[in-house]
């Protein structure tokens, strides 16, 4: 008798987890995904045909559809409205990830208080803390109300249930990571747990028009821990960023199916909590009243918003053979850039030789092109132990060749800076309508952009010093 032959049903399959790529063999690494440990064993589907079924909703024109109940709500924090493009918006499910430390908790604490009312509760469950603590840094911040409930919990089946006890109008999910459903096998934070919490908590809120706020972990490189199903589906992705040092954090949307991922909210974390500032450049900039060699100012765009920061420069004498390069804020390669352009195409031969600090003011990360000039004139006042005339902001891109580049929104730079009182600028050639009573020069490479020093320079702090 011949053997039995086995069957497709019989033969066991494997299957990615992570973006469900399917195969015949057990592979250590998906093909598909690029993720490794994520090829599991399961049992072949058998081919079914899905029979059509009773609608629950009939479809209608796309006109007679009612766009109200996308409506958005203010959470309070005009801020955090500016970046969700007005409000929460009912059922929408909203993902803030950050660093450990950044304020997350702080910053949804605050909302959590602001946004409840007699109509509207709010619920705030947190898996990482108890609800003594969450208490302590309410009665610091002053975030107390009498619609705001507050539950420690760490079952996914325990949330659902405070859901139908208080029925809130705004979750506060502290975080995703911690909560974990007995139905599934894994540790809290693992992909299958992730992706179980986020899909219930993400049902219930469409089911109940609930707005919800998860917090996201960040793995060692800054992404979004877990599956990348997570983002996929959720309707906002927010980035809390900032320095631990600096006072400075910055509310970044990556993805906002109500409103626009360009914007950015700008909040100072202080002892009393956080705080929304609505016209931040004043943190970037030290007002003095004598002009100070190796400082310039810029005008960088965080998504739509206009910043005025202040770049500083600092060269010495070095005393080591290989002199140093330190720099604060800035890109090293582009700062790199910046020296070898001065030296080449600006003939200034003292930059080789002596030891270089670049920073900027108030924790500010500049990384857009439009800074280079600002950069490059600051290392040509230091150099020279020059000041740059008052009241100067520096706008474009700096090429290897020496020319000066056009940069995106000019016009709004400009607009921001003499909002701020200041009356000079150099920009890139063709800068469009500029502001009434602001001087602006047009320089179309750095021998343009070096004119603005002074010819005359101060005496030079050692023998022998070059200009």
């Amino acid at each position: 008798m011949a053997a039995r032959t086995k069957t497709a049903k019989d033969r066991p399959s494997y299957r990615c987890t992570e973006c469900g790529w399917q195969t015949a063999k057990w592979l250590g690494r998906c093909p598909e995904c690029q993720a490794w440990g994520t090829v599991e064993e399961y049992g072949a589907p058998a081919v079914r045909t899905t029979a059509a079924g009773r609608v629950s909703t009939a479809a209608l024109p796309i006109g007679q559809v009612d766009g109200r109940q996308a409506t958005a709500r203010s959470t309070g924090v005009d801020e955090l409205d500016r970046v969700l493009g007005g409000g929460l918006v009912p059922g929408a499910v909203v993902l803030l990830a950050g660093e450990p430390g950044v304020g997350k908790s702080t910053l949804l604490l605050d909302v959590a208080a602001k946004a409840a009312s007699d109509e509207h509760r709010t619920l705030y469950v947190t898996g990482e803390e108890s609800a003594s603590q969450v208490r302590l840094r309410a009665d610091r911040i002053n975030a107390l109300s009498d619609h705001l409930y507050l539950a420690a919990e760490t079952d996914l089946s325990a949330v659902l249930g405070h859901l139908d006890a208080v029925k809130p109008s705004l979750l506060i999910m502290d975080s995703v990571q911690t909560v974990a459903s007995p139905e599934i096998d894994g540790a809290p934070g693992g992909m299958a747990q992730v992706r179980e919490v986020a899909g219930a908590l993400i049902r219930a809120s469409k089911e109940r028009g609930m707005s919800t706020l998860l917090v996201g972990h960040v793995t060692k490189d800054g992404a979004i821990a877990g599956p990348r199903l997570l983002e996929h589906l959720v309707d906002v992705v927010l980035s809390f960023e900032g320095d631990r040092h600096a006072r400075l954090r910055l509310v970044r949307g990556v993805k906002n199916r109500y409103g626009a991922t360009d914007e950015v909210g700008c909040f100072e974390l202080h002892d009393e909590g956080i705080t929304g500032l609505a016209d931040p450049s004043g943190l970037f900039l030290t007002r003095r009243d004598v002009a100070v060699p190796g400082t310039c100012l810029t005008v960088t765009l965080e998504g739509r918003r206009p910043l005025v920061a202040e770049v500083q420069s600092l060269t010495v004498d070095s005393q080591i053979p290989s002199p140093r390069r330190t720099v604060s804020g800035l890109e090293t390669s582009r700062v790199s850039m910046m020296l070898a352009v001065l030296e080449q195409r600006g003939r200034i031969s003292a930059l080789g030789k002596r030891d270089i600090y670049s920073a900027t003011v108030g924790g500010v990360k500049l990384s857009e092109p439009a800074a280079d000039l600002a950069i490059a004139l600051a290392l040509a006042s230091a150099a020279s132990d020059t000041p740059l005339p008052k009241n100067l902001v520096a706008i474009g891109e700096v090429g290897l060749a020496g020319e000066v580049r056009r940069v995106t929104g000019v016009q709004r730079r400009l607009a921001e800076a003499h909002r701020l009182g200041f009356t000079h600028a150099l920009v890139p050639p063709d800068p469009g309508k500029v502001p009434a009573g602001m001087k602006v020069t047009e320089v179309a490479d750095m021998g343009d952009a070096l004119r603005v020093l002074p010819r005359t320079r101060r005496a030079p702090r050692s023998e022998g010093a070059e200009g």
